[in-house]
């Protein structure tokens, strides 16, 4: 094993800077970079607030001095993180530092990156007998100061045998799956798993956000009201230690002077939109709607929400549309008196299969693409890593999920490439669909946002379902296309055009 005793983080950024504060706790010289310098001496000035970090953090003005830092024995390998935004910002700073890199480097790219791109530089620095690493950091800014889930991808031996003792030190631990890291696989399947991990994030922050408008406009429940129930939720049952869930309580309760509430809730000041996608700031959701458009997932969930988070960002046109029709909004559904704690039942059903949907979307996803690629990413794996210090940590679903992918890893059985055909998750989703359907169409005529709830509904609907509607569409493609198509009376299953074609009308 190499015992790393300085780390070069490019990056002093939220995450960037927390991680340097993280390594420097664990007792690490850290040398600091960013071209942004206030932000170097913010992260040093925290450090030098804590005993066990003071002195363990140095800026570096330039990529020469910065380089220069470290021990200049080409026998010892450097370590390097970066945390800068996706696309040409990673590109520019293996530019700068290409002159200064030795053989048997290490980078980490810490960053949400699109794994083609990660694969591309992987290629580039090899050719130097540099090892770059694609990998995810999940959990935001807190956790990466407190210890984050992360999903490294690249060199196996690299990563077997160096890089995994030093992560194991410093990753996020959970009571029931241990350090939260794990070597994903080969190429940029590190920075795909977290991709697609952000992808079921989106999909759960809209179910809950829906969740709370339904709460707050049809019941009439207080800020106060609402985080009750979220923070009940997630003591118990299948919405036991949801991270999202949980952090809703807190939002939803957060006053502005402690626990005095005529200072106001925070959340009532928040502003209606969602912008770090429509702003290009975070590519991670729409990089999952194409892969899964590319690999054939159907991901309704996902893509809901994501399209859901772009129109709220347009305030200005939703504000000029609003002016020019008189479409209805969300009101209080009186038929609910009398059935209030029922209806809040419901809605818990509704959310966890909704987010088990997003679930399913997601890991089939990441299945599809790993047996194509030939990486052969452990699903149980996946799911152990995402116990603790990431966004969709769920304890009841990694309950559910982690055991049926290992019994399938062991076995000589073929790799689960949809996990809607697993007994115990088909019995959740039969046994809430009913209080899911009740709370959408029951949202759907006061009024209330459901996007993402309903695109579940549908989606369990047409994937359980063998009779479709697109019997017809098929017939159309194939009148002004002679796309041809299967016969019923042949069963066909594989997927590919049917030899049939019907002269609908001469040309």
């Amino acid at each position: 094993m190499t015992k790393f005793t300085r780390i070069g983080i490019i990056g002093a950024g939220s995450m960037g800077g927390n991680m340097s504060l993280l390594f420097a706790e664990h007792g690490l010289q850290v040398s600091l970079y960013d071209v942004k310098q206030e932000s170097v001496q913010a992260v040093i000035d925290m450090a030098k607030e804590q005993d066990n970090t003071r002195d363990k953090v140095t800026g570096y003005k330039d990529y020469e001095t910065f380089m220069k830092s470290f021990n200049n024995d080409k026998q010892q390998p450097r370590l390097l993180v970066f945390s800068i935004t996706h696309g040409h910002p990673a590109d520019d700073v293996l530019a700068s530092i290409r002159q200064y890199l030795n053989k048997g480097d290490i980078i980490l790219d810490g960053g949400n990156e699109w794994y083609l791109d990660t694969e591309r530089r992987q290629k580039e620095m090899d050719k130097l007998g540099v090892y770059f690493i694609g990998m995810g950091v999940s959990g935001g800014y807190q956790s990466a100061r407190r210890g984050a889930s992360l999903s490294p991808g690249g060199n196996k031996d690299i990563l077997d045998n160096v890089l995994l003792p030093f992560l194991r030190t410093v990753c996020a631990k959970s009571e029931k799956g241990g350090d939260c890291v794990t070597n994903i696989g080969p190429a940029g399947s590190g920075h795909y798993v977290k991709m697609v991990h952000n992808g079921i994030e989106q999909g759960m922050l809209s179910i809950i956000c829906e969740a709370w408008g339904i709460f707050h406009a049809l019941l009439g429940f207080s800020e106060d009201d609402i985080g009750q129930i979220f923070t009940d939720w997630s003591k118990k049952s299948e919405l036991n230690n949801n991270f999202l869930i949980k952090i809703g309580g807190d939002i939803c309760t957060r006053h502005y002077k402690g626990d005095d509430p005529s200072s106001g809730h925070v959340l009532d000041d928040i502003e209606d939109k969602v912008v770090q996608d429509a702003d290009n700031t975070e590519g991670t959701g729409v990089w999952s709607l194409q892969e899964a458009a590319q690999v054939h997932i159907s991901a309704p969930t996902i893509a809901a929400a994501h399209l859901f988070r772009i129109a709220s960002a347009n305030r200005p046109d939703r504000i000029q549309f609003d002016k020019l029709v008189k479409l209805e909004k969300p009101r209080l559904a009186d038929v609910l008196k009398e059935k209030t704690e029922e209806f809040i039942e419901d809605l818990r059903g509704a959310v966890y299969i909704s987010i088990m949907a997003s679930f399913a979307q997601g890991c089939n996803l990441i299945s599809a693409t790993s047996h194509a690629k030939k990486w052969k990413i452990k699903m149980s794996e996946v799911i152990r890593i995402w116990r603790a210090g990431c966004i969709v940590q769920s304890d009841y679903i990694a309950d559910l999920l982690q055991p049926l992918y290992l019994e399938n890893e062991k076995s000589n059985d073929e790799p689960i490439t949809n996990i809607l055909l697993l007994k115990p998750v088909a019995a959740d989703i039969e046994k809430y669909y009913p209080a899911l359907k009740r709370v959408v169409l029951l949202a759907i005529e006061y009024g209330a946002h459901v996007p993402a709830l309903t695109a579940s509904l549908e989606y369990f609907k047409y994937v359980s379902s063998t009779d479709l509607p697109t019997q017809f569409m098929e017939a159309e493609l194939d009148y002004f296309g002679a796309h041809s198509y299967d016969l019923k009376s042949e069963h066909a299953m594989n997927i590919k055009k049917g030899p049939h074609h019907y002269e609908w009308k001469k040309p």
